[in-house]
């Protein structure tokens, strides 16, 4: 099975909501390097369907978590348009397999933000803005279970997003102590303070930077939007669900499960 083949399976289970299996049980060859490549045509893919990228993402933000996996950097993929649910909004659960709620913070860059070397502090000097996000996770794999480079081949899991409506500056949240709650129901589920992403979200936007240098895919263009990864832990959803979260500062955004 070619990069091709792969992409098209992935897209198959995303759109038929029929996981697959754990592709690096069948293709051990699939590291890192060919899970990108994966990713690259996957959203070719998508491109050449009409969809367009409205923001990066990444994953594997936690110091903790690179630590246990024995990897020096995170993952990064793609949010497409027909990924947006409004704040307030409803998401349907029918259009899913299996998916998850996290908040997180997302970046709204001023100028453009290229590496190599890039770091936190000259990201939040070309930052026009923050938004609260939630990014809802949905694996095409089989019971949310795989290694490293399958899930980046699955475009990191990107499935759903939320924006906030309102855009705050950097100062008004608190880039390391911030405190964001996830409720759902009216229940507190997941709770967590900014520092959870690699110390500082600005610095998952400079890694970012970092990596598409790195892997010759240019800048990080003015005007776009980078979820930094998730602060809280990501609670699986159910049909039904109220989720609210709360963001010190910038007060609470919210959505509907249909």
């Amino acid at each position: 099975m070619n990069v091709r083949e792969i992409a098209e399976l992935l897209i198959e289970a995303e759109e038929s909501r029929l996981p697959v299996s754990c592709l690096t049980d069948s293709f051990p060859d699939l590291d890192v390097t060919m899970g990108y490549h994966v990713q690259d045509e996957l959203i070719n893919i998508k491109t050449d369907k009409g969809h367009k990228r409205i923001a990066f993402k990444m994953g594997i933000t936690s110091l903790a978590k690179m630590k246990q996996m024995n990897i020096s950097e995170p993952i990064y993929g793609t949010v497409f348009d027909y990924m947006q649910v409004p704040d307030k909004g409803e998401m349907a659960i029918e259009e899913l397999i299996h998916p998850k709620v996290e908040a997180e913070i997302a970046f709204i860059l001023a100028e453009d933000v290229e590496g190599p070397g890039i770091t936190g502090k000259e990201v939040l000097d070309k930052t026009a803005g923050i938004l609260p996000a939630f990014e809802i996770i949905d694996s095409r794999y089989k019971d949310f279970k795989f290694r490293l480079s399958d899930v980046i081949a699955d475009n990191t899991s990107a499935s759903r997003v939320v924006f906030g409506d309102t855009v705050f500056d950097t100062g008004q949240f608190d880039m390391e102590k911030g405190r964001v709650s996830l409720f759902i129901n009216g229940e507190l589920k997941a709770e967590g303070t900014s520092d959870a992403v690699l110390e500082n979200p600005a610095n998952s936007v400079a890694m970012l930077a970092n990596m598409l240098y790195a892997h010759g895919k240019g800048k990080i263009p003015k005007g776009s939007i980078i979820l930094t990864g998730g602060i809280t832990e990501a609670i699986r959803l159910t049909k039904g669900d109220h989720v609210i979260s709360t963001f010190d500062g910038m007060g609470e955004i919210s959505f509907l499960v249909r």
